[in-house]
């Protein structure tokens, strides 16, 4: 496993439950890095194509993508457009990959393999996933050293972390004996309700350290930034969910 160990950390961040600020945050948290002086890659692994929407890029215009090198083996740099940060994109065809993929030997291998050439590039490697539990997700927890898990507030995603657990245990098992979990975030935090509150608390029982002190809360910045196409730090540098972020980056930066 040593190779893997060379240059970029890769940090997935995943939760199969969509809507809890997964994209915002592998993002914003890159973009936290680059503000820091650190050279960071976000990996669109999401058909949806948010991220690289976020970055102002339309999927649809994307020549080379995602799909292009997990499913025809083209080097990763040629899908990386600079912006804010740099992003490996997702295009609409991603939706097909895991079809595409599933006749490979060594599918759930792809992407790791993939990031090999360029892990000496970055210092950190950021990658969102689909909000499922499939082969593009199993992709990105087989390529990590480190999973962020961004949980909503609220009792149907706290169930799915054990799913994710569960998928996580099995990943360790067959694929990728090293990956595990770097922490758990709480997203879309509303403090002014008791249920927030609550389910934080529920959070810190059963997890411990691992749920990270920063909380990213609900704050209207956060659907204003994506249209734009940039991050909530370089659309309102002054704003709380930027200081969020950076609060969140040095906690990562802090935990080595």
């Amino acid at each position: 496993m040593s190779k893997k160990q060379k240059g970029a950390k890769v940090i997935a961040f995943a939760n199969q439950k969509g809507g809890v600020a997964k994209t915002t945050t592998t993002l914003n948290l890159a973009a936290a890095f680059v503000e820091k002086g650190h050279r960071a890659l976000c990996v669109d692994m999401d058909p949806q194509g948010n991220l690289t929407m976020s970055q102002g890029i339309d999927p649809d215009t994307v020549e080379k993508s995602m799909y292009d090198v997990l499913v025809h083996g083209i080097p990763i740099r040629e899908a990386i457009q600079t912006r804010e940060v740099d992003v490996a994109c997702a295009s609409i065809d991603l939706a097909g990959a895991e079809i595409a993929m599933s006749t490979q030997i060594g599918r759930e291998r792809s992407l790791e393999r993939a990031l090999a050439p360029v892990r000496g590039d970055y210092e950190f490697i950021c990658i969102d996933t689909p909000p499922s539990l499939g082969l593009l997700t199993i992709n990105a927890l087989t390529a990590a050293d480190k999973v962020i898990v961004p949980v909503q507030c609220e009792y149907l995603s706290m169930r799915g972390l054990i799913q994710l657990q569960n998928t996580l245990a099995m990943i360790r098992d067959n694929l990728n004996p090293n990956v595990e979990i770097e922490g758990i975030l709480p997203t879309l935090v509303d403090t002014r309700t008791v249920h927030a509150k609550e389910a934080i608390e529920l959070l810190e029982e059963n997890f411990g350290d691992r749920v990270f002190a920063s909380r990213i809360r609900k704050t209207v910045r956060f659907a204003e930034a994506p249209v734009k196409g940039m991050s909530v730090l370089k659309y309102d540098p002054d704003g709380r969910a930027a200081y969020s972020y950076r609060q969140l980056a040095k906690e990562v930066l802090d935990n080595g």
